[in-house]
């Protein structure tokens, strides 16, 4: 029961960051282009994708390991885009790196799921 509530927590929560993303999909794939992401609308819909199905899988408890190694793909290439601290200072700087701890932690979250094959 424990790690059903678990996988509904961290899967949930990137279901939900997905189907925002939906909504804010014309402000993110231009931020994605400003940094250089080419083809940003295209990678921007598949992180979306990637986001919604690997968040069900983990509810479901279906490939977990898998579903948490792609989500350890999105998180790295997310933070590497929209967490960007090392272009910022003072109070922004400070909100990316926390940011990127967040995205860390997370990563970590998903290397026990993996590790424990569920």
């Amino acid at each position: 029961m424990l790690a059903f509530v678990g996988r509904l927590l961290l899967g949930g929560a990137f279901v939900f960051a997905g189907l925002r993303n939906i909504a804010n999909a014309s402000l993110l794939s231009a931020m994605m282009a400003a940094r250089g992401v080419p083809q940003a609308r295209l990678f921007l819909w598949v992180g979306i994708v990637l986001q919604i199905v690997a968040g069900l899988m983990l509810v479901a408890g279906f490939q977990v390991p898998y579903a948490a190694a792609a989500l350890i793909a999105f998180l790295i290439g997310g933070t590497l885009i929209f967490h960007n601290f090392w272009d910022h200072s003072g109070p922004d700087r400070a909100a990316r790196i926390n940011g990127v701890v967040s995205n860390v932690a997370l990563a970590g979250s998903f290397l026990f799921l993996i590790a424990a094959g569920q």
